[in-house]
Order: structure tokens, then C-alpha cells, then sequence
């Protein structure tokens, strides 16, 4: 479905990602997990066409992503869910979730993909009309998901839903993970924290300092030792 080949990608004389490639497969949920400047936002800022590559291919369905522009790429079923959630703070829960639709030229499909939402995430229904500034932690979470999830995505890209979240919320969070897997939407997930990524995912790659070090099925390399050393604190 998605496959990265030989990627870099540099900021200026450095070089954040060097010479990567992975794929994921439909219906699979895969994870990148590393330190905090591995390069995981970097590879899917790639994917997404937010960050230009130095060379290497990433294509999708048969598209080649690094010769398609963003406003395009949206509209292939591909859906980020941003690091920092970049909601927008001075619209409304349901404005936010609108914005997720607008490439959507079918306005009974966009009513739909709302209510789905509003199903998932009973909490945003209530505050549909509050500013998203004012939204928990959490809460500004799930509505950078259900925005994501209004454009119908085929993939969805996440990139550290967890951060700065409570031990309570991150639970809740990976569920909600595993229930957007489970209604058929393939997910590559950035995170930091590994032993949860690693839990709900079907493969995995570990990325040190822009090069994938180990890679392999998720439920190996909960038991792996050197992921256990470096990410899992045991």
C-alpha cells in the first residue's frame, strides 16, 4: 500500500534521514519508534509532502508521493494526524471537523463522516460548538483524529498521539487506535512510547538517528533485548 525506498532527506548540510525504506501493507498497523530526533516526524512530514526529499521513492496505491503536491495528497486517502495536533484553536469542535472534510464535494458523505465522528468521540459531539482552544489535552487530541478521519482515509499517519498525555488518556488513546484499525484503515504510527506502540501494532522499524536499526513483527520486539534496554527501560 505504502512503500518508502532509499530515502534522504536533509535540513540544509544535515542529514535527518539517511537512505530509509519500509513499507506497510494494507489493513496492517506499523509503528516507527525511537528517540526524540530519530527522524520519525521527518519521514512522515516526507510522505505527506510537508518536507522535500533529497532522493530515494515513496509511493502509494501507485503514486508517486514525492511528485505530488500536499493539496493532492490529501485527496489519495492518505490523513496525518499531526504531532502538537495543530487543531485550530479559534474554531469551533464542529469547524475543525468541517475543515477535515473539504476536499469532500459530496456534502451527505461529509454528514455522514460527522456523525461517525460524533459516534467515535461522544466527548466532541457535546463540545461541538466550544472553541478547540479551550478543549483538554485529550480532548484536542481526539478532534485531530476525527478531522483526520472525516476526509475517509484510506491510511491515517500519527505522529506521537500520545505526547503529553496522561498514563489514563494515552489508554484511551491507543484504543481508539485499535478501533479506527479495526472499521478497515491502515495506520503508520510515529511514537515515543514504544511498549504501547509496540502492543497494538503488527510490525515495526526502529529508527536511530535517520537509519532503521532493527525492524521486524511487534510482538519479537517487545522481547527483543536491545529494544528492551533502549526503549522499554528494562
Amino acid at each position: 500500500m505504502l512503500e518508502v525506498k532509499d530515502l534522504y532527506v536533509n535540513y540544509g548540510a544535515v542529514e535527518a534521514i539517511k537512505g530509509i525504506s519500509f513499507h506497510v501493507n494494507q489493513g496492517e498497523i506499523v509503528t516507527l519508534i525511537g528517540a526524540n530526533g530519530a527522524g520519525k516526524t521527518t519521514t512522515l512530514h516526507t510522505i505527506s509532502g510537508l518536507t522535500k526529499a533529497k532522493s530515494g521513492s515513496v509511493t502509494y496505491d501507485g503514486h508517486d508521493l514525492l511528485k505530488t503536491e500536499p493539496s493532492r495528497i490529501i485527496t489519495l486517502g492518505i490523513a496525518h494526524v499531526p504531532e502538537g495536533r495543530h487543531i485550530f484553536p479559534q474554531m469551533t469542535v464542529e469547524e475543525n471537523l468541517q475543515m477535515g472534510a473539504y476536499t469532500s464535494k459530496n456534502k451527505d458523505r461529509a454528514a455522514a463522516a460527522m456523525k461517525d465522528v460524533y459516534e467515535k468521540f461522544p466527548r466532541l459531539r457535546e463540545r461541538r460548538k466550544q472553541m478547540a482552544g479551550t478543549l483538554s489535552g485529550g480532548e484536542q487530541q481526539m478532534l485531530a483524529v476525527g478531522r483526520a478521519l472525516m476526509g475517509e482515509p484510506s491510511i491515517i499517519l500519527m505522529d506521537e498521539p500520545s505526547m503529553g498525555l496522561s498514563p489514563l488518556l494515552v489508554k484511551e488513546v491507543f484504543a481508539i487506535i485499535k478501533e479506527i484499525h479495526e472499521a478497515g484503515i491502515t495506520v503508520l504510527l510515529n511514537e515515543q512510547n514504544a511498549k504501547m506502540a509496540l502492543s497494538i501494532a503488527d510490525r515495526a522499524y526502529v529508527l536511530e538517528t535517520g537509519t532503521i536499526s532493527i525492524s521486524g513483527n511487534a510482538q519479537e520486539l517487545l522481547q527483543d533485548e536491545r529494544v528492551k534496554k533502549a526503549y522499554l527501560g528494562q
